[in-house]
């Protein structure tokens, strides 16, 4: 069993999470586990619907409710208990000790105040300062992440998309938050935009020390960012481990497929080797792996029982019954 990480900013034990609807009960988080220490920075990837969205809203407590509720497991945020705060509490911490970049800046932003007001509105609610202190802050954050303080009284629609995600950046880190919640910030980016928009938050994120859940489908990114990475299926995370453990000692099958169906630059007539198959219902999940029916690997075992985690480092966990069998070893491309 690995060792308890120290200092850590944030400590999820056993999370399940259930979207109780009319047509079933999803299943969207069933037992995820995340310790992240301070100054790190975490990559849940994983394709969509597989609750990695789930599990960073449930860090604010911002899953809805209904349909959304938290079965059971605890949150712990810079030893808050978050599931137990009382709301007060909920939005002091909310922006301040934790903050959240979300996908799509264009949704992100209020349309009818200027980019300068939204993010001093964020200052002025949680640092006791003067409205005069809180435009001059927010004036210093639009440097910061690179848009020139005169834009201040500028409106969203005045902004490209690349600069609406910085303006975005900027109100996430406005109260320097131990902990920042990052849902596919790049996704509705074009190419160069999206490796400039990583560079400032690498850069910020240095300079403020804050530690970061980078959430992504795109391997690119989580080797750009990342140091280390828990690999998420059906709610579950498969394989977890640092970068290193991830991209040269894959063990998950799900992880192989996430790693085949990449692009090979050495090697340009390679074909892709997409994953099969589509992720299970989550209103019926299967009894056994819930990767069986799409896994080349897969035995009459894998589909009886629910694989425990084997930890094979201090670091490196995995969630696959065929490593109980001595010598058992997955293909990955390259090696």
């Amino acid at each position: 069993m690995a060792e308890q990480k120290k200092d850590l900013v944030l400590d999820i034990k056993d999370l399940v999470i259930h979207y109780e609807t009319d047509d079933g009960v999803v299943e969207a988080v069933n037992g995820i586990d995340i310790q992240l220490e301070h100054g790190k920075t975490l990559g849940l990837v994983g394709e969509t619907g597989s609750g990695k969205t789930t599990t960073a809203l449930s860090i604010l407590r911002l899953v809805p409710d209904p349909p959304g509720v938290i079965k059971s497991g605890s949150i712990k945020l810079d030893g808050k208990d978050v599931l137990n705060l009382p709301v007060a509490e909920l939005e002091a911490i909310r922006g301040n000790l934790v903050s959240m970049i979300f996908q799509d800046p264009m949704t992100s932003l209020n349309p009818v105040l200027t980019v300068g007001e939204q993010i001093a509105e964020v200052i002025a609610l949680h640092e006791n300062i003067s409205e005069k202190e809180a435009q001059t802050k927010a004036g210093d954050m639009l440097e910061v992440v690179g848009i020139p303080r005169e834009r201040y009284g500028e409106y969203p629609h005045q902004f490209s998309g690349g600069m609406k995600q910085r303006v975005v950046i900027a109100m996430a880190l406005a109260c320097n938050p131990k902990l920042l919640l990052a849902d596919e910030p790049t996704t509705a980016l074009d190419v160069t935009i999206q490796a400039q928009v990583l560079e400032t938050m690498k850069k910020l994120r240095e300079q403020y020390g804050s530690a970061m859940i980078m959430i992504t489908h795109d391997l690119g990114i989580i080797a750009e960012v990342c140091d280390e990475v828990s690999v998420v299926y059906a709610g579950q995370i498969v394989e977890h481990g640092t970068l290193e453990d991830i991209f040269e000692s894959t063990m998950h099958p799900y992880t192989e497929g996430l790693f085949g169906s990449l692009p090979n630059i050495e090697e340009r007539k390679a074909r892709l080797q997409p994953i099969t198959g589509l992720m299970p219902d989550p209103t019926n999940l299967p009894k056994g792996c819930c990767f069986a029916p799409r896994c080349k690997y897969c035995t009459e075992n894998c589909a009886k029982s629910r694989p425990d985690k084997k930890w094979v480092s201090d670091t490196h966990y995995v969630r696959c019954s065929r490593y109980e069998e001595p010598g058992f070893q997955i293909e990955r491309r390259g090696q």
